[in-house]
This record gives C-alpha cells, structure tokens and sequence, in this order.
C-alpha cells in the first residue's frame, strides 16, 4: 500500500490562519461591508493593548509601605486574624480621609494641611508593626507588601515601552510578509502569558520587569501594528477617520482596565496587584486570539467601489511613494520624524506613569480621586486618536501635528499647579490623553504620507522605535526626579520643553523628494 505524505504541522497552522484571497481589486458591496470586520477585530486587539496605559492604577499599590497596605486592600486578603480591632482603626482611618477630602473642596490651606498631617500622624501612631503582626497573619499580609521606589515602577513601564517598540520592528516586518493575523494571534498569546507569569511572580521587583515589562511588551508589539496596517488598507477613502479609530481601542483599553482595577470591580482591593494581573493575562489572550481572527489584507491594487484616490493634504502633494524600511531611514524626513515622536511621546508617557502618585503624594487627593483622573487620560487618550485622525483629513498629518504638541506643552507648563484638586487633576488628565492619543493617529498616517502604505507595517515599525525611547527616557527620569526631591515639578517643565522642541522639528518637516529623485539620488551617490 501507498502511504500518501501527511502535512506538516506548519503547513496545516497555515491552512488555519491562511487570509482568504479577494477574487478582484474592486471591492463588491459584500466586501465593503465586510471590511467593518477589521474594524471590529482592531478594536478587539486594541482594547487588550491599551492596558499598558493602566499602569498607573498599580504604581501606588506597588509603592506601598505596610501601613498604606493594610488601610488599601481587603483584610480577608491580607489574612485579618482580629477583624474587629481592624474594623475600628479602618472606621477611624476612613473619618480623617473624608475630613481631608472636604478640606481639599474649601479654600482653606491651613484646614487641609491639618487634615494630612492628621493623617500622617495616625499612620505613625496607629497602624505601627505591632498592630500589623497583632492584627494579620504576617506571612500573609507580607504577600501584597512590594515596597518598590517610584523609579522601580517607572523602569517596569520603560521596560514595557522598550520591547514593544523594538518588537514591532520584527511584527511590521513579519505582517507584510505573512498578514496581520496570525502576527497579531501570536502577540495576543504573549501578551498574555506575561502577566500570567507577572502574576506569579511574587512581590519579585526582577521577575516583574521580565514578564510584566519584556515579555508583555513584546507580545503588545506583535499586536499592535498589525490592525493599523490592516485598517489603513482597507479604508483608503477614510484613512485618517479609520486610523484613528482603530487605536482609539488602545486608549478606551486602558481607562477600561483602570476602571477594573479600581472603582468598576475593585480587583486590586480584592485580589491584590498579583491576582488582577492573572486575571488580566485571560482576558488579554482570549479577546486579543478572537480580534486577530477577523484581520486580513487586501489586494494589493484594491480601492473601494467608486473611490478616486485624492491629492494629499498639508504640504505631502509630493511625498515619495512606497518606499522600503531600508530606503526610508536614510532619508532626514524618517530621522526628524523619529526625533519629534521620542519628544512628544515621552512627554505622554511620562505623565501617564506618574500622575496617580503626583495626585496622592504632591496633591494629597484620595486614591480614588487620582485613580478617577488617570481613568479619564485614558478616556480622553481614545478620543484624542479619532479627533486628531480625522482632523489630519483636513489640515494634513503634519499640520495637526504642529497644533497638537504645542497645546501638550501649554499643559505641561500648567501641571505643577494642577494637582491641588480633583477638578484640576481631571482637567490635566483629559488634556494631556487628549493631546497624547492624538500621536498615535497622527505619526502613521505621517509616515503613510511620506514613505508609502505598501510596506507602512515595517516603516511605521522602525518610526515607532521613538516611542520605546520615549518611554525609557520620559518615565525613568520623571521617576528619578521624584526620588530625589519628592515633587514632579522640574520634571513637567522639562517635558514642556521637550514638546516646544517637538514642534519645532514639525514646523521645518516636510515631505521627501518623490522616487525618481531618490533614484537618481542614490545613484549620484
């Protein structure tokens, strides 16, 4: 008898996750409705991406001396042996919280500051070692005791930002080869499995920074270029409105996540830093595997039914088309954009990483206050990636760019005074995500512009490198400068800066000489 060859495991992970082929360019109907599935699937992987943003809901948690940990979570977690001597002191705790809550809603200064020292002096007298040990099981408690420094979080959501962006240099890559879909299935499992594991991993500083920062970040960068590029793709005639959308999930994702760490669910209080992230290891894998299922890509030549490709706006009429990554970053435009992202991103990140604890420590709001205030940048950061796309429309990618970092660096310059009240700190958390969100609709559609869509997934790669040094400059020294002088002043101002810089390199960017010069260019050269 004949055997017949079986196939190969990868051939049949092939036939499993294959795009199915478009029979013609010109989409039919069916297929004009039928790209709304990429829609559906971007928003799917993005909300799941976007939890990066929460990072703030657990830099106070992780930060926490013992006495913070046993008033922040519940007994039961921190294993109460004498829950009504607990009880008692929370009663006591919960009275100077409110007292210094309605302080911070007058005008009176003096009022307030009695109200936290109030506090501070309860902490020292009250919720002493010896009450801990008298009132909890100490093995226990000592589980959701991580006691970092600021600059120990910071490095975690550095180290997050770093991989991402490096990854998706390989995932830009990997996705015009192979298609968005089984690039994005692979990241969504990454994604995953690293904060499972950082749930596992203890109060572990080392273990956390590789599977929360490395490896969750490596599995957000397989992820996330690949519903851009696909969206971009597939919605010529709407890209900046669609572009914007697809990663306004990524900003939605995170006020989601905040809200389900906090206020919605209360899963830190319940289940402490370890158990959320083991919650949210699932729902990444699970909704991440389902959005990339429904991504696929065009033909190359596709339009829609009844669609003429219009001239570019704000000043790309003579952009050099579809050029390679290699082509792309030997050109000075690739270069000033890439400095110009570092800027305004780093400026975002940072302040995403620490306006929880600058509302806490420096403005001495309530953690459910300042929570409220990261949740809305969150919020706001979606919004802000569907304005400013579909802004770019009008003015061009380059002009609502121009606009967008000089009203970020008018709030920067404002921040140190904002985190006085709830009302101020919300105002600073919508205007900064806003203004932040709007990077991410803004710099693909600027590269689309100058470098092409055909290879967009591996030259939006390479730009979006500034955005992993963004996130390790931005952060680490808003963190470093927290250490050292217990305020986040001198650090908004710099990041002020950095923005005015940011738009000065817009003002003077303009577009590439189209391909033929290139051509004759490099072969002057």
């Amino acid at each position: 008898m004949i055997r017949r060859p079986q196939p190969s495991l990868s051939r049949k992970a092939d036939a499993i996750f294959k795009e199915p082929p478009m029979a013609d360019a010109t989409a039919s109907s069916a297929s004009s409705k039928n790209r709304w599935w990429i829609v559906v699937g971007a928003l799917l992987i993005q909300l799941c991406l976007g939890a990066i943003y929460a990072w703030g809901a657990f830099t106070v948690a992780l930060q926490n001396k013992p006495p913070d940990v046993a008033m922040a979570l519940d007994p039961t977690l921190l294993g109460v042996r004498d829950r009504g001597a607990y009880d008692a002191v929370q009663s006591e705790f919960k009275k100077l919280l409110e007292a210094q809550a309605k302080a911070q809603q007058g005008t009176d200064q003096a009022a307030l500051t009695q109200a936290r020292d109030a506090i501070a002096d309860f902490k020292k007298t009250r919720l002493t070692e010896s009450w801990i040990d008298a009132t909890f099981d100490r093995a226990v408690f000592n589980r959701q005791v991580f006691g970092f420094s600021a600059q120990q979080t910071q490095w975690i959501f550095s180290a997050g930002l770093a991989a991402f962006a490096l990854v998706m240099i390989l995932a830009g890559r990997w996705q015009d080869k192979a298609g968005p879909r089984i690039v994005a299935l692979v990241g969504g499992v990454i994604l995953g499995l690293g904060y499972v594991l950082g749930g596992l991993s203890g109060t572990s500083f080392p273990l956390m920074l590789i599977f929360i920062g490395l490896v969750g970040g490596a599995g957000i960068g397989l992820g996330y270029v690949c519903p851009i590029a696909a969206s971009v793709k597939w919605f010529p005639d709407m890209k900046g409105f669609i572009t914007g959308l697809a990663v306004a999930g990524f900003g939605a994702g995170a006020f989601i996540f905040v809200k389900l760490a906090g206020s919605w669910a209360q899963l830190i209080y319940q289940y402490g830093v370890n158990g959320t992230f083991l919650i949210f290891g699932g729902i990444f894998a699970v909704t991440v595997v389902l959005g990339a299922l429904l991504l696929s890509t065009p033909p190359a030549d596709y339009r829609p039914a009844g669609w003429t490709p219009p001239q570019p706006a704000g000043g790309a009429k003579k952009s050099a088309d579809n050029l390679t990554q290699g082509q792309t970053v030997r050109t000075p435009q690739f270069w000033m954009t890439w400095a110009a992202f570092v800027l305004s991103a780093g400026c975002g990140l940072m302040v995403i990483g620490s306006l929880k604890n600058f509302g806490e420590k420096e403005g001495g709001l309530s953690a459910a206050a300042a929570a409220n205030a990261i949740g809305l940048l969150a919020l706001f950061n979606g919004l802000g990636r569907v304005v400013w796309g579909t802004l770019s429309q009008k003015m061009g990618a380059r002009v609502a760019l121009i606009l967008m970092v000089f009203l970020q660096a008018a709030m920067m310059f404002l921040l140190p005074t904002m985190g006085s009240t709830e009302l101020k700190l919300a105002v600073a958390g919508c205007w900064v995500g806003f203004n932040f969100g709007g990077n991410f609709a803004l710099f693909p559609l600027l590269t689309a512009e100058f470098f092409g869509t055909k290879n967009l997934g591996a030259n939006y790669g390479a730009v979006f490198t500034a955005y992993g040094v963004g996130g390790i400059l931005g952060p680490i020294m808003a963190g470093t400068i927290y250490d050292a002088s217990k305020t986040y002043q001198t650090a908004f101002y710099i990041a002020g800066g950095a923005c005015v810089l940011a738009g000065v390199i817009a003002l003077v960017l303009r577009p590439p000489k189209p391909s033929e010069d290139l051509t004759a260019n490099a072969a002057a050269a």
